[in-house]
């Protein structure tokens, strides 16, 4: 692994000093059918050779565009930094609250240079992820580096399997020039379970990038058995997507961990910060460092094991219990096709860990019995679920991230 050369110990974030000059932030609505690169490419170009900040909006539901409207107030122009901003995207992170990312132009393009650097040079990128999200826009962010047209794969129903295939074979006949996508652990499985032309292509492109949350290892297997060419990543909006692949940091990244085991990042690929909230960015980013809110731990040869975040671990009977982890062995419990756990208050323990299972046969679910006997065979016993809670499907974020907080608050109202 290449070492870094520097780090940055500028405080990039802070908002403290008066900006020389401010530039206009653009608010655009970013469909999910085949318009998505006619409407939002060109500013993506524009916005890293130096135009107006661009700040991608989903156009449906009209609640949340409005919402993220609101709490962004493009009307208020974007202060300019060492590295001019190009892109404001909105993320809630742990909070649930928007937040607005400031990404200078130039932590972008490190970010794709060596992407592209890693995965062995430039080459034509298929869309098929939201625009909206910082793991799309990175998408585009590479093409414009990589000076290739992007193919976009048609969301406007979902994640469809047919429309991946139909858009790849645009990419794939580029035969002169690498050929990579991404995708969130949820289309990869959609993706193996249904098999056909959508599996052919996807084996045919020389990376599959997959992040956005924890892969399971035996989904992985059996992408790798199936001849995709997995590179799993690890990163956040706040570090221009990802920055450590398979678990290794790309050129110019620094990783480490604090004391207590959080993660932190640094080099140049991140964010200035906040928009509007320089008290979160001073909290956030310190002494060229972004503290992250995952936890984990780097080994002897600079690879990162992420365990899971700080607000994804539950505490029972004064035992820290990561629920990723949890997630992991639950899922695989023959009778188990996905699971996720959360925490729940009780009076005994402080708190309970409840998994949530959709069952391979919705005729015959496991019972709570039979998964805390496969969890306590791998696992410590704080790690066993104390309840069981059947559905037919997790609940999911845009970006196909199972939605842990918004379980937890139907499971909370359920319970009263």
């Amino acid at each position: 692994m290449t070492r870094p050369t520097r780090v940055r110990t500028l405080n990039r974030g802070m908002q403290t000093s008066t900006p020389s000059t401010t530039r206009p932030l653009h608010a655009i609505g970013v469909p999910l059918g085949p318009a998505v690169l006619r409407r939002i490419f060109p500013a993506v170009v524009s916005a890293l050779d130096g135009g107006p900040a661009l700040l991608p909006l989903p156009e449906y539901p009209a609640a949340v565009r409005d919402g993220l409207l609101a709490a962004m107030r493009p009307s208020v122009p974007v202060e300019d930094h060492d590295d001019p901003v190009a892109l404001v995207v909105p993320t809630s992170g742990s909070t649930g609250e928007p937040k607005g990312v400031l990404l200078g132009a130039g932590a972008l393009r490190s970010s794709a240079t060596a992407t592209h650097d890693r995965l062995g040079g430039p080459g034509r990128w298929l869309l098929s992820l939201p625009a909206t999200h910082i793991a799309g826009l990175m998408i585009l962010v590479r093409s414009v580096v990589a000076g290739t047209e992007p193919v976009a794969a048609d969301m406007s129903r979902g994640f469809d399997p047919e429309a991946f295939a139909a858009a790849s074979v645009h990419v794939l006949r580029s035969s002169r020039t690498r050929r990579y996508t991404a995708l969130v652990p949820h289309q990869l499985s959609v993706i193996l379970k249904a098999g056909g032309a959508a599996l052919h292509s996807l084996a045919a492109f020389d990376a599959v990038l997959v992040g956005g949350s924890a892969a399971a290892p035996e989904l992985l297997e059996r992408a790798r058995a199936a001849r995709v060419p997995i590179v799993t990543t690890y990163g956040m909006t706040e570090t221009s997507g990802g920055c450590v692949y398979d678990g290794l940091p790309l050129d110019g990244v620094q990783v480490s961990t604090t004391d207590e085991g959080r993660v932190r990042v640094a080099g140049p690929v991140l964010a200035h910060g906040y928009r509007l909230q320089s008290a979160l960015t001073t909290e956030a980013f310190a002494d060229g460092w972004f503290m992250t809110a995952d936890l984990g731990h780097v080994d002897t040869e600079g690879r990162l094991d992420v365990h899971g975040r700080l607000d994804d671990v539950a505490v029972s009977g004064g035992v820290n219990v990561p629920l990723p982890a949890v997630d992991a062995v639950v899922a695989r419990h023959p009778g188990v096709a996905e699971a996720s756990a959360v925490a729940l208050p009780d009076q005994d323990w402080g708190q309970r860990v409840v998994a949530v299972v959709v069952p391979r046969d919705p005729g015959d679910p496991p019972t709570l019995g039979s998964v805390r006997a496969h969890v306590l065979r791998h696992s410590p016993t704080a790690y066993a679920p104390k309840e069981l809670v059947v559905v037919h499907a997790l609940p999911r974020l845009p970006g196909g991230k199972v939605d842990r907080r918004g379980l937890t608050a139907r499971l909370l109202e359920t319970t009263g």
